[in-house]
């Protein structure tokens, strides 16, 4: 596997292109390897003061230990990588530069690293182009890092920062081949706003140093904070490099500071070197601060240079997630037994010589280096050189060596991107912005023996969650101790009260006013009253709740709700016991004239209205007052449609003459007659629920809320009353005209009866309902529903039960051909038009009701002797001659 990387482009050292007039840098630290991974270090703090009258590059000035162990943890990551069997014999190498600090000496750097090609320049004391790099570490400073990613997004050569922060490199359209890993400082202000809330502080200063890093944490910190309602006091923003004129603003900054006595916590985006000025021109104070330490300084043990940790306050830290620290601090001491430990490394060898000039020592200062470990910074620069690595291994196995370098590094970029790695036991993976939010460390600086100490993690902050997990019970009593440090403009408001604020003053500096009547304030600092819902509470003045008004309905608990609750279950009982006793007797002659199936259908629609005034009792709610209106009306209009088709069919067999009773025979549906009038209103009760629908309602009264149902729609409530009167009006007059007919098919009287019941109850209801307001005004509705359905019930099922329960000999084919007989002989004697009646109209009627459909069979009947019957069978022949000779009587 190793062999592609020789033979593959990456060592065809001149197939890049050529990014213009090569540098001359050399690399502060260099390995070979088949796939190089570069390095942006600032190991020299700052630069010194460099002539602009051609471009040269910058002079570096005082060497960075915390820095120069940066650099030495990736090389200690690579060649823990190369021991492993993790790439297969594939070795990894390295090229580390100095930035200084400095965006133009990062520049330099930066076009060293990408300098292959037909261009290219041998580096001082090399015949040979440099080996083309595949991925860069770097750089620190969100500054240095914004630039370098500028430059490497030119041929997307991946770059994984350790500490840059800043928001704007989240931009994957600025800055698509950046990745970090660690979190932007979006989350970084998220979680000292949770702190400060959580610790009820909202009178805060600010501190910042100017730059890309400082001013973006300062736009989120200010925006997050206003969010939470917390207010920043004073913003000083100090210069990014430390010269005269930043001694300056320093002593403005602590001038600021002092003049604000009220402001107990101060949050600072800042250097070590800037919070070392500030602590040493602040002096002894007698004002206990705390002070919210960002990523950059909170590891910095000499930020204090000598001074007490009592005499500035306490310090909060937030820093990157550590991991194990044991293998790198054994590296450190094991430099010394490593052959030739400075060879290939400028800044070891620099670092030796200080210590002879200082020491006269021939040696590494190996505890000092092991002093300035920053543990985030240790892990963060593992992931990165893990991440890289098992990129490569990946890469490794699907290889193309037809691939060109530009074409290797974008795989190796997109690799990165998608795919999980695992470093120390754990996986990890890149978001869709290239970062690798693994929240933070909350440390609490201390003072021991003479020193302080600032690895004593106290919390965790988990950015999913936006939430603290502390460490110990210990931990957590410390944090909480800063709560006795006050720092607010203005004293709490308590309950009952709200903040009054004055123009032009800070929304966090206000006075404390009483609320109102019927207003009130829940919680301290409120901005505002809020209003009781004078509709269902009220409260007196300075009050912190409402007091709830008696809510009035017609209730379970009402006798008379009880009374007209046991009718409808009465009704809903005698419903399905009807429906039961005609599904048995199905094959009857007085079901079957009751209008068989039909009836059971009539019968469960009851029982459905029945259970709508159910509907009508308890509390209204907008799901109650849409149901019980829409089951009436539905299952009160398949009644109604039911008795409609057996009236129209008692019209049909009795009241046209024959070419039109033959037409309307065809016409004549029952079920889809039912279908229709059940679906207009149907119809009818969509539009009404999705144009204007039923729903509960409050009305206030002085002590009591009187709740109800508004219909809505008054108009659509009407319309479905009055579409049932209009089915019912049809039933009463074809009905009326059939009442005349034979006992034992007296369905017209019984329809007409059941009409007229409900026409009477819905009349008085009218008048009754638009009058009549409170309580009981669902109880008039429940009245006139009971009444309409017992109406029907008692008219039409309650004869036939009795019937069928105790005159089972009326309920035979000879009875009811009797009852025909005697009703054919009665009519043919009177004197009406053969126009109107026909024979044909009653034998079709008795043989829909009482025949099958192939040859009818009926029991003789004695003509001389009605209401004996004899054992000789009919055929359709005798039936007919009947027909005729009734026919011509008349």
């Amino acid at each position: 596997m190793a062999a592609w990387f020789i033979t593959s482009p990456l060592h065809n050292l001149c197939s890049s292109l050529a990014l213009g007039r090569a540098v001359t840098v050399s690399p502060s630290a260099s390995a070979p390897g088949d796939v190089i991974i570069g390095g942006i270090f600032p190991i020299h703090k700052g630069i010194r003061n460099t002539s602009l009258s051609h471009p040269s590059l910058p002079e570096c000035s005082e060497l960075d230990k915390r820095e120069i162990n940066n650099a030495l943890i990736m090389i200690q990551a690579v060649e823990s990588i190369n021991s492993s069997p993790m790439l297969g014999g594939i070795r990894l190498g390295y090229r580390i530069y100095d930035s200084c600090g400095d965006v133009t000496t990062a520049l330099y750097a930066t076009k060293s690293l990408m300098s292959t090609g037909a261009d290219c320049v041998p580096e001082p004391n090399s015949t040979s182009c440099p080996q083309p790099i595949m991925a860069v570490i770097g750089a620190a400073k969100s500054e240095v890092s914004i630039a370098v990613a500028r430059q490497l997004t030119l041929e997307l050569i991946p770059q994984i920062s350790y500490e840059s922060t800043a928001v704007i490199l989240s931009d994957k359209n600025r800055f698509p081949a950046f990745m970090r890993t660690v979190p932007n400082d979006n989350h970084q202000t998220r979680a000292m706003v949770k702190l400060l809330s959580d610790n009820r502080w909202n009178w805060v200063g600010m501190v910042i140093a100017d730059g890309d890093y400082g001013r973006s944490a300062l736009n989120s910190f200010v925006s997050l904070a206003a969010e939470a309602g917390i207010c920043v006091a004073f913003k000083e923003i100090l210069p990014g490099f430390l010269s005269d004129n930043a001694e300056d603003k320093i002593r403005q900054a602590v001038e600021t500071i002092r003049s604000n006595p009220k402001v107990k916590v101060i949050v600072s985006f800042t250097s070590s070197k800037h919070m070392s000025g500030i602590f040493k021109h602040l002096g002894q104070g007698n004002v206990s601060r705390v002070w919210i330490a960002s990523d950059a300084w909170s590891t910095s043990q000499d930020t204090l240079k000598g001074r007490s940790l009592g005499s500035i306050g306490t310090v909060v830290g937030f820093t990157f997630k550590k991991g194990n620290l044991s293998s790198f601090r054994q590296y450190l001491r094991d430099l010394h037994g490593t052959p030739d430990p400075l060879r290939n490394n400028s800044f070891l060898k620099e670092l030796s010589a200080l210590q002879n000039q200082s020491q006269g020592l021939g040696q590494l200062p190996i505890d000092t280096l092991i002093k300035y470990i920053k543990p985030g910074t240790v892990f963060s620069i593992n992931i990165a050189i893990g991440a890289i690595a098992s990129a490569v291994a990946k890469l490794c196995s699907v290889n193309d060596s037809r691939d060109s370098q530009l074409r290797l590094r974008w795989k190796l970029l997109a690799e990165l991107k998608e795919s999980t790695f695992q470093v120390e036991g754990k996986n990890y993976k890149f978001d869709l912005k290239g970062d690798l939010n693994l929240g933070y460390d909350i440390i609490l600086w201390k003072a021991a023996e003479g020193s302080v100490d600032v690895s004593d993690v106290v919390a965790h902050y988990d950015l999913g969650n936006h939430s603290f997990s502390f460490t110990s019970q210990d931990n957590r009593k410390k944090i909480l101790a800063l709560q006795e440090v006050e720092s607010r403009c203005s004293p709490t408001c308590q309950l009952g009260q709200f903040k009054k604020t004055a123009e032009g003053q800070h929304t966090c500096c206000y006075e404390c006013i009483n609320c109102t009547e019927n207003q009130f304030s829940n919680s301290t600092d409120m901005d505002q009253c809020f209003s009781c819902d004078t509709d269902m509470e009220w409260a007196p003045a300075g009050h912190s709740c409402c007091i709830p008004k008696t809510m009035q309905f017609f209730s379970w608990q009402d006798g008379f709700a009880v009374v007209l609750l046991t009718l409808a279950a009465l009704g809903i009982l005698l419903a399905l016991m009807a429906a039961a006793l005609f599904l048995r007797h199905r094959h009857t002659p007085v079901v079957k004239a009751a209008g068989g199936p039909i009836c059971q259908l009539v019968l469960l629609s009851l029982a459905g209205s029945f259970v709508s005034t159910i509907l009508f009792v308890g509390r209204p709610t907008n799901l109650q007052c849409q149901v019980r209106q829409v089951l009436y009306g539905l299952s009160f209009t398949c009644c109604v449609s039911c008795i409609l088709v057996k009236s129209l069919k008692i019209l049909l067999a009795f009241h046209f003459n024959p070419s039109i009773q033959e037409a309307l025979r065809r016409l004549y549906r029952p079920y889809w007659i039912i279908g229709v009038c059940v679906g207009l209103q149907a119809l009818l009760c969509t539009l009404w629920l999705l144009l204007n629908c039923p729903c509960g309602r409050e009305h206030p009264r002085p002590t009591t809320i009187l709740v109800e149902c508004s219909e809505g729609s008054y108009v659509a409530f009407g319309a479905m009353l009055g579409y049932i009167a209009l089915l019912a009006l049809v039933c009463f007059g074809c009905a009326f005209k059939g009442r005349k007919l034979p006992e034992s098919y007296n369905e017209a009287k019984f329809i007409t009866f059941g009409m007229l019941i409900y026409f009477i109850s819905w009349v008085i209801f009218v008048p009754v309902y638009v009058t009549t307001s409170g309580t009981y005004l669902p109880a008039v509705e429940m009245v006139v529903i009971l009444i309409s359905n017992y109406g029907i019930l008692t008219c039409h099922f309650l004869p036939k039960c009795y019937i069928i329960l105790f005159k089972k000999e009326a309920n035979t084919k000879d009875a009811f051909l009797r009852s025909l007989y005697a009703f054919s002989t009665k009519s043919s004697h009177a004197d009406f038009s053969v126009s109107g009646k026909s024979s044909t109209s009653f034998y079709s009627i008795s043989e829909s009701f009482y025949t099958p459909k192939k040859a009818m069979q009926s029991r003789a009947v004695d003509h001389d002797t009605p209401g004996k019957s004899s054992n000789v069978l009919i055929q359709d022949q005798p039936h007919k001659a009947f027909c005729r000779k009734r026919n011509a009587s008349i």
